[in-house]
């Protein structure tokens, strides 16, 4: 199972990956692999700020529903176009095109609670 090392991660199974003051969100491969295959991605939180924590969309595969979780508090400033028409991209490229969202991080350093990728590797085992 892959687990980038240049990415940070949640133990809810997002990653992140800091350029300056944005972030982009996406779930890990293991996620999309528990999750199953992937038919819809609701997420209606662009142009809001929501607080690390807060729920800024729902992932919907075959066997579940699953709520997406801001890894750091900030502005919602894009979701993924490509997630509308085939949500399944994020079960082909999880870590590439599988995208989520971009943050506009409002406290960069909330980014140190997240861990790396040697710690989200022992984590999942």
């Amino acid at each position: 199972m892959s687990v980038p090392k240049d990415l940070l991660y949640t133990k809810e199974h997002e990653w992140l990956k800091v350029e300056g003051d944005i972030a982009t969100v996406g779930i890990t491969e293991f996620a999309q692999g528990e999750l199953g295959d992937i038919v819809f991605i609701e997420i209606e939180t662009e142009g809001e700020t929501l607080d690390k924590e807060e729920v800024f969309g729902t992932i919907e595969a075959v066997k579940t529903v699953s709520d997406l979780f801001m890894p750091v508090s900030g502005e919602v400033v894009e979701k993924n176009p490509a997630i509308e028409d085939s949500p399944d991209v994020v079960n082909k490229d999880p870590f590439g095109d599988g995208w989520l969202i971009k943050i506009k991080m409002s406290n960069s350093s909330e980014t140190k609670e997240l861990i790396g990728a040697d710690e989200y590797d022992a984590l999942i085992g």
